[in-house]
């Protein structure tokens, strides 16, 4: 195996990565002269002044919605993660190039070794998928390779990825005889045929339909359709669907090898202001969702009217970025990968907020639990000292699996693994005057919702009062505060305005209105037409 040039990774890095501070990069070598004391464990891969920022800064945590365990084997950079059919957890390390299992009942870790990993190597392991007949499908990006464990007799087999050029296998998933990947800097979806031995393997590729652009995730309809983005870097892109199912009846019933892949594709012209979507999701009711690494918002896509509706996250808290300089002037979530579950609701992680969300298109809320672990060297928390405050930064949570009520979840440069528990009962809920408002260009209308408690626990909250579009805005009337207690038998009524600049463009757009405390943000989404 040959390991790619470090271009790749700084590349995928940097859109991974706040553009206001400037960090080391996975898959960066350590500097010449930097002292490295050898310990025999996966930590010799960092030069001693970098461990703290990859190996992890502290002991795993917990709140009320969150639990934490901490990787035995020191930095390990677990990544991605799935779930088999009895509840265990299997996770990559990105740092070992090996399998993981972790078994909830026992609180357990397994790790096992990958004899054919080349030593001392590094990769990102973005996709990983649990198949039926017990075996964990995984790539990776250095190698270009797609990886086979069996969970029965503890082997890995290695599958060359079919490259050409700059490839990167990034998201991954078995479905039925096949394993599709997108290929993010390759420029193409490819589905493999996993049934095969050797290294050499049969393939189809869908190339993209946009030149020099990225692939990024896909996700599949209940009718087989495949959809994914191709997009330039901050210049936007399309949504493209693929009718495979339609494809390969074709090539069957013509009798050739090959048919045109474009007759089989639909592209939809992404909005403006979608400019890196990553995370892909499809939800029951059909609708496609995708998420915005480069904002605060997520989309999502009715293939039937085919609109896109633009949502909001609430704002990172301030421990998450630190912002002890003053570079940080407007602080954003950025949504990265998505999935549904068995609830029809859309599960995102928002990395540098630090929370994994749940939101539900049929309730029009979203849930937004706050991991506690946080590296202080990934957010501006040197208050020019040399000492990092304590509770700042982000854990890079990067890799989550839902199973169930339960959505678990890595933490990169924290070492650790954790799990949301949704089924833990909220500390209060968001009551809104109406689901809908209806404003005129340069118009203000009264709106009053309530923050009602569901616990007995007095807890501190923030007001979240954030439009999706700048020409949007919401004021609290007159005496009103953003910041308050809420008492177990004390609803909190909120009244305030909300307004449409002059200039503001006639459509439906959303507002999000809620609370948020240390642990859990509960909010609601109001529709507004602008007439």
């Amino acid at each position: 195996m040959k390991k790619k040039a470090v271009a790749v990774t700084a590349f995928f890095g940097f859109i991974l990565l706040s553009s206001t501070i400037m960090l080391v990069l996975p898959g960066m070598e350590p500097e010449m002269g930097s002292d490295i004391t050898i310990t025999g464990t996966p930590a010799d891969n960092f030069p001693d002044e970098q461990r703290a920022q990859f190996c992890g800064s502290g002991d795993a945590k917990s709140t009320e919605y969150v639990q934490e365990f901490s990787i035995p084997t020191p930095c390990t950079n677990p990544l991605a993660i799935v779930t088999d059919y009895d509840g265990n957890v299997w996770f990559a390390e990105t740092n070992t190039g090996q399998i993981a299992k972790f078994d909830p009942t026992t609180e357990n870790f397994t790790e096992f070794e990958n004899a054919l990993w080349p030593p001392g190597g590094r990769s990102m392991i973005w996709g990983i998928d649990y198949a039926p007949d017990g075996s964990v499908w995984y790539g990776d990006e250095s190698y270009d390779s797609i990886w086979k464990f069996s969970t029965l007799d503890e082997t890995y087999t290695r599958l060359s990825y079919p490259s050409e050029g700059n490839s990167l296998p990034q998201k991954l998933q078995v479905v039925g005889s096949q394993i599709i990947i997108n290929d993010f800097t390759g420029n193409k979806l490819t589905f493999l045929d996993p049934n095969q031995s050797g290294e050499d393997v049969n393939y189809l590729s869908i190339p993209s339909p946009i030149d020099d652009s990225v692939t990024a995730d896909f996700t599949i309809d209940a009718d087989g359709n495949v959809w994914f983005t191709n997009w330039l870097f901050q210049q936007g892109g399309v949504l493209v669907k693929f009718d495979q199912n339609g494809y390969r009846t074709s090539v069957i019933n013509s009798g050739e090898e090959f048919f045109p892949l474009l007759d089989f594709v639909q592209i939809y012209q992404l909005p403006v202001t979608l400019l890196t979507p990553n995370g892909a999701a499809v939800a029951d009711d059909g609708t496609i969702w995708l998420a915005d690494t480069t904002s605060s918002s997520f989309f999502s896509f009715d293939p039937l009217t085919e609109e896109f509706t633009q949502y909001v996250t609430s704002d990172p808290i301030l421990s998450t970025y630190g912002n002890q300089t003053g570079v940080v002037k407007s602080p954003i979530s950025r949504p990265y990968w998505m999935e549904s579950d068995d609830q029809g609701r859309i599960v995102f992680n928002a990395q540098t907020a630090n929370n994994i969300s749940v939101m539900d298109p049929k309730l029009q809320s979203l849930v937004e639990y706050h991991v506690p672990s946080k590296n202080p060297y990934w957010g501006d928390c040197d208050p020019g000292t040399g000492m990092m405050l304590a509770d700042c930064g982000v854990a890079q949570i990067f890799g989550f699996a839902v199973d169930g009520e339960k959505i678990w979840f890595t933490e990169w440069v924290e070492n650790n693994i954790g799990v949301v528990d949704t089924s833990v009962p909220l500390p209060f809920e968001i009551q809104l005057e109406s689901d809908d408002l209806v404003l005129s260009a340069g118009d203000s209308k009264h709106f009053n919702f309530i923050v009602n408690p569901l616990s007995e626990n007095n807890l501190g909250l923030t007001l979240i009062l954030s439009p999706v579009n700048a020409f949007l805005s919401v004021q609290l009337d007159h005496g009103s505060t953003d910041v308050f207690r809420l008492d177990s038998d004390a609803p909190v009524p909120i009244h305030a305005n909300i307004t449409a600049s002059e200039d503001a463009p006639s459509g439906t757009y959303k507002i999000l209105l809620g609370g948020q405390s240390s642990d859990v943000a509960i909010s609601k989404y109001v529709t507004v037409t602008i007439e």
